[in-house]
């Protein structure tokens, strides 16, 4: 079935706060996601408390840190943040092929920022940086870790939601559904930051 943009007439410019329901669940996810703050302050200051604890012979941040990739990895996730926004955009205007268009292009997106993090684990892993080497290289992995792990998340669900407007159209039902996907892709792009000058260009210092 194709997608369609409505089911009972025009959609209205907020579609996903059109109905109770749909504000509920906007407001239900910004206190998930002030929990999930809390959890990556935890790591973050674990990671701070630990990022000198390298062990005798084991490299340091500033020995296996490569800029050029993170900076990389950096720019094509902030880039998906504004191609998630276009998708909103397309949204409130009832444009849902370009809605789906954005969505797959903050999807590819986010793939290759994926693809590019786990090239650089290897390339950690290959210079003896394993998980277990020192308390550093733990807090490390786990802290940048689970952040790719919410990456792959956002990713699968975006999918999700994607084949849920191609059978079901964009309504008052489903348009909640994409805007708060968004919220949680904006807030993994600004944990990233976070991460990239605390971990990347701290770590780099020294």
């Amino acid at each position: 079935m194709s997608a369609h943009s409505h089911v009972d007439g025009q959609l209205p410019h907020e579609p996903e706060k059109a109905t109770l329901e749909g504000r509920n669940k906007v407001l239900g996810f910004w206190l998930f996601l002030g929990a999930e703050t809390v959890l990556f302050g935890t790591l973050f200051s674990a990671f701070l408390a630990l990022r000198h604890q390298v062990g005798d012979g084991n490299p340091s941040g500033q020995e296996l840190f490569e800029l050029s990739t993170t900076a990389w990895a950096t720019f094509i996730l902030l880039t998906s943040s504004l191609t998630s926004v276009f998708a909103i955009q397309s949204m409130h205007t009832n444009k849902v092929k370009s809605m789906i268009v954005w969505l797959i292009i903050t999807i590819l997106l986010g793939l290759g920022f994926l693809g590019l993090e786990i090239v650089e684990f290897a390339n950690y892993v290959d210079e003896g940086h394993k998980f277990s080497t020192s308390a550093f290289s733990t807090s490390f992995y786990t802290l940048v870790g689970f952040h790719g792990a919410h990456v792959l998340f956002g990713i699968l669900w975006i999918g999700i939601l994607i084949a849920q407007i191609f059978k079901k159209g964009l309504n008052v039902t489903t348009a909640p559904k994409i805007y708060v996907a968004g919220i949680y892709w904006h807030f993994i792009d600004v944990v990233w930051v976070f991460i990239f000058t605390v971990v990347y260009l701290m770590g780099k210092v020294g």
